[in-house]
Order: C-alpha cells, then structure tokens, then sequence
C-alpha cells in the first residue's frame, strides 16, 4: 500500500498517520480541537529501538560496544525509527498496521511494526521489536507532544510516582532513585503499577495516559506543549537496564490514551 497519510476516524474522533516521517502521529483531533503541536518535529512519534537519551552515544552488549549518531550531542536520542520511511500495512475506517525495518546506523537486523487503533473515546497504540537472527537489547515508547493550551487555561498534569530518576547535569539518570520532585520537569518517573498521568484542560477535556510499563518521561519546560512518554526503561536503558529482544520473545509495548470532556 501507499506510504502517504493516513487518516483514521471514530465518531468525532481523528488521528493522522505519517508513515514516511517515521510513523508519528501528526493530529489527534476531538471535533475542532487539536490535542497535538503541530509540525514535522512534533505530533508523537515513536521511540525505538531506543527512549531517550544514550550517554556519548555509545551502549554496550556483552563485550562489544556500539556507536550511535550524536544526533543531541554529546548524545544520541530517540532512536533512529523517528527518522526513516515506515510500511503501511492493514487499514480500515479505525486501524492502521505499520512496519520498519531496522537498519544502519543500528546495528541488528529487526522489525519493528506499530498499531493504531482508535476509539470514539480513546487511541491504543502498540508496538513490538523482533528480531529473526541476533539477540540484541532495546526499548520503546512514544513522545507525545500534548498542546498547552487547548485556547484556554493551560493543562495540569497529575500523577503519583513511586519515585523520580536523579537528573544529572548531562540530562541523564545518575542511577539513584530520588522523592518526586516538583516541575518544571523533563525527568523520567517510576510507577512500578504502571503509567498513569492525567492531562486535565480546565473546563474542557481530561486525558488519561496508561501503559503497562513502569517508566515515565514527563517533559514542561517548553511554552508550546508538553509531553507525557510512556517507555520500557529510562533514559540511557540501554546501559543501565537492558531488555533484549530474541527471536523466541520480541519487545512488546502498549499505551492507551483515554478522553472525556469536562
């Protein structure tokens, strides 16, 4: 099928596909109201087959270690999927399939693919990293880029961490596990129960960000927007925490994102 924009519809309810600017989603429309900012950097994309930041660019697996683009130096950030052409496979009025296929600069053959099922009352995006030859670690998730303001007050964010990843100077975990702290944030949280931060524009729409992962990227330094990032590991989880991908088990992710005007 063709690689352009996809539009799937629910109700009132709208999300916009772009398969060649690396899957993201670039609307997610409610009627009139745009939840996502706009633009080819923003809507939300996926993050794989890293989140975040990785220190120096570099991982290690078993005794070799690999060099990524410093795409945020002195970093390498958010994967390379973001950056490449996705398949569009499976669609109907409310569903979309798409795959990737990891390549260079990554170092091990895989296939990434992600689903998008929308609801009149919610948005599940899944995705899985498998692989039919190496066994290599990685993460996944997504980076909304939520509006501010939907043309009245701003949102609040509301969540309960079991506790928050020390930043460091270098924007990446120290490896200590510290009481949450208050904003403005662009730190990763805990939720050993899994994700679960509610976006409430007064007076307007209240969304519910869940996943079953236990880790949490909550970004609000910026005027424009904010971003809630559910992910399996934190940042620079490729050398702290590795999850590895074998051609018996694949890497499994899910969010859904529920909605209810107020």
């Amino acid at each position: 099928m063709s690689s352009g924009e996809i539009t799937l519809t629910a109700g009132d309810a709208e999300v916009t596909v772009q398969p060649a600017n690396g899957c993201r989603l670039g609307s997610l429309r409610l009627g009139d109201t745009e939840l996502l900012r706009q633009g080819d950097r923003y809507g939300c994309f996926p993050m794989v087959p890293w989140c975040g930041r990785i220190r120096d660019g570099r991982f290690r697996d078993g005794a070799v270690v690999h060099q990524m683009p410093l795409n945020a130096a002195p970093h390498a950030i958010h994967g390379t999927a973001r950056d490449g052409k996705w398949r569009t496979g499976r669609v109907d009025e409310s569903s979309a399939v798409f795959t990737y296929d990891l390549t260079d600069p990554w170092p091990y053959p895989g296939r990434v693919s992600q689903v998008v099922e929308l609801a009149e009352d919610a948005l599940t995006l899944t995705m899985s990293v498998e692989t039919y030859e190496s066994t290599f670690p990685a993460q996944a998730g997504w980076h909304p880029w939520f509006n501010r303001s939907l043309g009245g007050d701003d949102v609040r964010l509301d969540f309960a961490a079991a506790w928050q990843e020390e930043r460091g100077s270098d924007h990446l975990p120290t490896g200590r596990r510290i009481a949450p702290r208050p904003g403005p944030w662009d730190d990763c949280f805990g939720m050993p129960e899994g994700v679960d931060v509610t976006l409430t524009w007064p007076g307007q729409l209240e969304l519910n960000v869940k996943s079953r992962e236990q880790w949490v990227v909550v970004y609000d330094e910026q005027k424009e927007a904010v971003c809630v990032e559910p992910q399996t590991g934190p940042p620079d989880g490729l050398n702290s925490t590795p999850r590895f991908v074998t051609p018996l088990e694949p890497l499994e992710t899910t969010t859904t994102w529920s909605w209810r005007r107020l």
